[in-house]
């Protein structure tokens, strides 16, 4: 009897062991159904780390340039058909980093090339904005799919860095593309600097302000998105540490009136919601270079501006600038011809 009751209860504890193991598969399950759509973020951000999707470490601060073969996939699946070549260093400080986006197909070259200059504070305790996201990569995928080379670039940050040094970057930047670019199927004579936010500031300054540039550091093109053109003493606390306390400066270091005498075709965009004061600059830069020996740019108002990758959408709606860029593109590479 005795051993009648050890088997009874033997098969009971079994029982259980089987029926928690249902109920913690049941739980295993739902759990991975909830996570499976954020997913692609985990693989963004081992990217966003510094790690290629395969695992391998950061290039070193000293790495060289390296073609396409060797760039890593990119992981959205926006950017399918797209490899990045991660971390390469364009400056002295190690802030000075770039990534280049290219299509694996193999299509005629050399292709024009959109430098992306975004950053949505002028100030950071880390030194360089966050540039490294998955919304901009899929900026750069809009031109590696469109027959291009993208490329992204970091700045320095204020307080560390403050004027004139954002625009010293992208001088430092457009002239490491003329250097390297070649390596990516890329051309030297047709590269379109997209300032976006603070990055439209730096770009527009690196227009405005020649002693800025380096000697082979000229661009085809420029897209200004919702930028600061003259700061001002109702600036916040971040913008005075890039153009300093003393208001007085803020005429010298502004774009004007520089900007005003460049060739360079440019396409000024803004967003009906953006601030006030973003609304007004981008207005009085348009109407002050209409008014200029230069040309009157192209301008685009957005329906919105939630992010880098939201003006590149596939639309042609007032919410993107692909076709606008797409058409600058298209007539500079007119005017190349014999």
């Amino acid at each position: 009897m005795a051993r009648g009751w050890r088997l009874v209860r033997a098969r009971f504890a079994m029982m259980k062991h089987f029926a928690l193991f249902l109920v913690l598969t049941s739980i295993a399950g739902a759990t991975l159904a909830v996570a499976a759509p954020g997913l692609p973020d985990i693989a963004a951000f081992v990217v966003k780390a510094g790690l290629d999707t395969d695992g391998s470490a950061p290039q070193p601060d000293n790495a060289k340039p390296a073609p396409p073969d060797d760039a890593s996939p990119a992981p959205s699946k926006a950017c399918a058909g797209v490899s990045f070549s991660r971390g390469l260093k364009y400056g002295e400080s190690d802030l000075n980093v770039l990534d280049v986006a290219t299509a694996d197909s193999r299509e005629a070259s050399p292709r024009p090339v959109l430098l992306f200059v975004a950053g949505d504070s002028f100030a950071g305790d880390s030194g360089a904005p966050d540039s490294a996201g998955p919304l901009q990569d899929q900026a750069m995928c809009f031109a590696a799919q469109n027959g291009m080379v993208g490329v992204r670039m970091t700045y320095r940050l204020a307080p560390a860095n403050p004027w004139p040094t954002g625009a010293r970057d992208v001088a430092a930047a457009t002239s490491w593309v003329h250097q390297n670019i070649d390596l990516f199927g890329g051309s030297r004579d047709e590269v379109v600097s997209i300032g976006y936010a603070a990055g439209a500031t730096h770009v527009a300054s690196f227009l405005g302000h020649p002693e800025l540039r380096e000697s082979d550091s000229a661009i085809a093109g420029a897209v200004l998105v919702s930028g600061i053109y003259h700061s001002s003493p109702d600036a916040d606390s971040a913008e005075k540490s890039y153009f300093g306390a003393d208001a007085s400066k803020y005429d010298e270091r502004s774009v004007f009136p520089g900007i005003l005498e460049v060739e360079t075709p440019l396409l000024l965009a803004w967003a009906a919601l953006d601030p006030p004061r973003i609304v007004a600059q981008s207005e009085k830069l348009k109407a002050l270079l209409c008014k200029s020996d230069a040309h009157c740019p192209h301008t685009r108002v957005l329906k919105s501006r939630d992010s880098l990758a939201s003006v590149f959408g596939p639309d042609t709606t007032e919410s993107s600038l692909a076709e606008p860029i797409l058409e600058m593109v298209r007539e500079i590479e007119a005017r190349g011809l014999p």
